[in-house]
């Protein structure tokens, strides 16, 4: 069973199927986060995003981790899965998101983000997991990397 992080199913309620990859990429003891800025949130998310129709995890990973940190990355396993129901302001919906995480190493850096509100964060690993604003992630995280 694929656990659940985060608030339950809400009876009434609408969800929108919506798969994601985001990626742990660690170098020099340090771990790549992206911090969303916008009217409603300042968080810390690991880099990634939705897997659009189509389009299959890695690559959609590696497609969000350019536009929302400027980076590219060598992803050499998947960490986990885990579910999350939650409202996403960005656009409007409720979303059962079905997240899966890859660790790897970070490639190079592209460009700036290209994904407004975005930029790239560096910090030490065992910081970067403890300030991640998703639950889901740091759970998963800290049971996989201690």
């Amino acid at each position: 069973m694929i656990p659940r992080f985060g608030r339950a199913p809400r009876a009434g309620i609408v969800y929108r199927h919506r798969p994601g990859a985001y990626a742990v990429l660690i170098r020099d003891g340090k771990m790549l986060l992206t911090r969303q800025v916008t009217a409603d949130i300042d968080e810390l998310q690991l880099p990634g995003g939705g897997i659009d129709p189509g389009e299959s995890p890695l690559p959609a990973l590696i497609r969000e981790l350019r536009e929302e940190t400027g980076y590219s990355a060598i992803l050499t396993r998947k960490l986990g899965v885990f579910r999350d129901f939650t409202w996403m302001s960005d656009y409007g919906f409720h979303a059962a998101k079905l997240c899966h995480l890859y660790l790897g190493r970070p490639g190079l850096r592209r460009g700036h983000p290209s994904e407004a509100c975005h930029s790239a964060v560096w910090m030490p690993w065992r910081a970067a997991i403890a300030g991640l604003a998703n639950d889901g992630s740091r759970r998963l995280l800290m049971h996989r990397l201690g």
